[in-house]
C-alpha cells in the first residue's frame, strides 16, 4: 500500500511537468516572417511534438535530445545524442542548430525548446579546443561534486553556443525561450546551460570554481580559462531585450500537485524544499534525521505524513561501483533509518534515468539495509563504492520506468506512519 502511494506521487509530479499542456499555454506571437525552433535537452523531443501540435502555421527546426527519448514530429528534426558525457552526434547537432537560426531577419522567430541535460547534448567546443577536451571537461565535472550551477558556468567558458551565444548569434530575429526547469530555484540561465539567456558568472569566477573544485582541465582548456577569449554576451547585449524566456514546468510544480494528491489520500504533506542541493549522502542524513524525530516523537509534523523535497543533489565519486545521485541517496537514507518501523521512500530522477543507469531511482524502508546484508550486501561498503544501483538490484527494490519525456530534477517521497 505504502509503495503503491510513493508511486502514485511520482507519477503526478511527472504527469505535472509534460510538455503537452505546458507548452500550448505559453506560445509565444507569431511573427511576420519565418517560425524556427531548435532545442535542446531530455524532454525536447516532446516539447518540440507538442509545439508542433499546438502551432497555427509553417515552422522549421532541429531538436537535439538524448538516446531514447525521442518523439516523432513532421516539421521539427529530432536528433538523439549523448548524456551526460558528450558525442560527436551531439557535437554534428550543435553545428547544424547554430547554422539553422543564421541569416535571420527582425521579422522572424526562433523558439528554443530548452530542458535538462541540455549542456552535453550541445558540445560546441571553443576555438583551440577539441570534442575531446569538451568530454574530458564535462567528465571532471561530473566526478567534482560540484552544484549544477558551478558545472554550467564552467562549461559556458569552453563552449561558442551555451551562455547566450545561441541567442547572439539568431539576432536580429527574436527569441522565444521555453523551459523546462530542472535546476533548484529554476534559474533559466542554469538550464542547459543557457544556450540562449546571458551569462550571469564571470570567468574569474569560474577561475574560483576550477581551482575550489580541484579540476584537471586539459591543457587547452586551461590556458583559454586565463584569458579572455570567447567571452560570453551580457544581459544588455543588442538584441537581447526583445528576447523573452518562460519557465513553463518545475520541481515546484510537480511537488505541489504531488501533495495534493497525498493530501486527497487522507495523509498531510510537508514539502521540505524544492531546491535542495549538496552531496546525496549528507541530503539523505538530514532528510532520514527528520523521519526519525516524526516516527519517534512525533514532530515536527504529526504522523502520518509524506515529507516531499525536489532540486540536484550531487555525488562526488570515491569508488567504481554504479549508481545515481536518488540511489545513492537512498542508500545513505536505508542506513540511516536501519530498523526503525513505519518510513517508507522513494527517490528518483522525473526524467526517468538516475544519472547514467536504467532505473530511475530506488525505494527504502527501515528493513533495506538488513535484507541488504542477508543478501550478502554491506550497506556501507556499497555506499563507500558507489555502488547503490547493485545494492538495489540485489534485492529487486530499482524504480524503472523509462524516459518519462521530461526532466524537473529529483522527487522524493518519504511517508512516515
Amino acid at each position: 500500500m505504502d509503495r503503491s502511494l510513493l508511486d502514485a506521487l511520482f507519477a503526478r509530479a511527472v504527469a505535472k511537468a509534460q510538455p503537452a499542456l505546458a507548452v500550448r499555454l505559453n506560445l509565444p506571437p507569431k511573427p511576420r516572417g519565418r517560425t524556427v525552433v531548435v532545442g535542446a535537452g531530455k524532454a525536447s523531443a516532446q516539447m518540440a511534438q507538442a509545439f508542433e501540435a499546438a502551432w497555427d502555421g509553417p515552422l522549421s527546426g532541429l531538436v537535439v535530445t538524448r538516446y531514447g527519448y525521442g518523439a516523432p514530429c513532421q516539421q521539427i528534426e529530432i536528433v538523439e545524442a549523448a548524456h551526460p558525457v558528450p558525442d560527436e552526434a551531439g557535437y554534428l547537432a550543435a553545428r547544424r542548430i547554430m547554422e539553422t537560426v543564421s541569416g535571420l531577419s527582425h521579422d522572424d522567430l526562433v523558439v528554443a525548446l530548452i530542458s535538462g541535460g541540455g549542456s552535453a547534448l550541445l558540445p560546441a567546443p571553443a576555438l583551440g579546443l577539441t570534442l575531446e577536451d569538451e568530454q574530458a571537461i564535462n567528465r571532471q565535472l561530473l566526478a567534482s561534486g560540484a552544484p549544477i550551477g558551478v558545472m554550467n558556468l564552467i562549461r559556458n567558458q569552453f563552449s561558442t553556443i551555451k551562455g547566450g551565444r545561441l541567442a547572439a548569434h539568431a539576432s536580429p530575429a527574436r527569441v522565444a525561450t521555453l523551459v523546462v526547469s530542472d535546476v533548484p530555484g529554476d534559474d533559466p540561465a542554469v538550464v542547459a546551460s543557457g544556450p540562449t539567456i546571458a551569462l550571469t558568472g564571470t570567468r574569474e569566477l569560474a577561475r574560483k570554481y576550477a581551482t575550489l573544485y580541484r579540476l584537471a582541465l586539459p591543457p587547452a582548456a586551461a590556458a583559454l580559462l586565463e584569458g579572455d577569449d570567447n567571452p560570453a554576451p551580457l544581459a544588455d547585449t543588442a538584441g537581447f531585450a526583445a528576447n523573452t524566456v518562460r519557465t513553463i514546468a518545475s520541481a515546484a510544480l510537480s511537488l505541489e500537485s504531488a501533495a495534493d494528491l497525498a493530501r486527497s489520500q487522507g495523509i498531510e504533506a510537508a514539502i521540505l524544499s524544492d531546491s535542495i542541493e549538496g552531496e546525496s549522502r549528507d541530503v539523505a542524513q538530514v532528510h532520514a534525521a527528520i523521519a526519525r524525530e516524526i516516527s519517534v516523537r512525533n514532530r515536527p509534523f504529526k504522523k502520518p505524513i509524506v515529507l516531499l523535497s525536489g532540486g540536484e543533489t550531487t555525488v562526488t565519486l570515491r569508488g567504481k561501483g554504479r549508481g545515481g545521485r536518488n540511489a545513492e541517496f537512498l542508500l545513505a537514507f536505508a542506513i540511516a533509518i536501519d530498523g526503525t518501523e513505519g518510513i517508507t521512500a522513494l527517490a528518483a530522477d522525473t526524467d526517468g534515468i538516475d544519472g547514467s543507469e536504467d532505473n530511475a531511482g530506488a525505494y527504502a524502508d527501515g528493513t533495506t539495509a538488513t535484507r541488504l546484508r542477508k543478501a550478502g550486501i554491506d550497506p556501507l561498503g556499497a555506499l563507500a563504492n558507489n555502488d547503490a544501483y547493485s545494492a538495489f538490484a540485489a534485492i529487486g527494490e530499482l524504480l524503472v520506468t523509462g524516459p518519462t519525456g521530461t526532466n524537473v530534477n529529483d522527487f522524493r517521497a518519504i511517508l512516515i506512519r
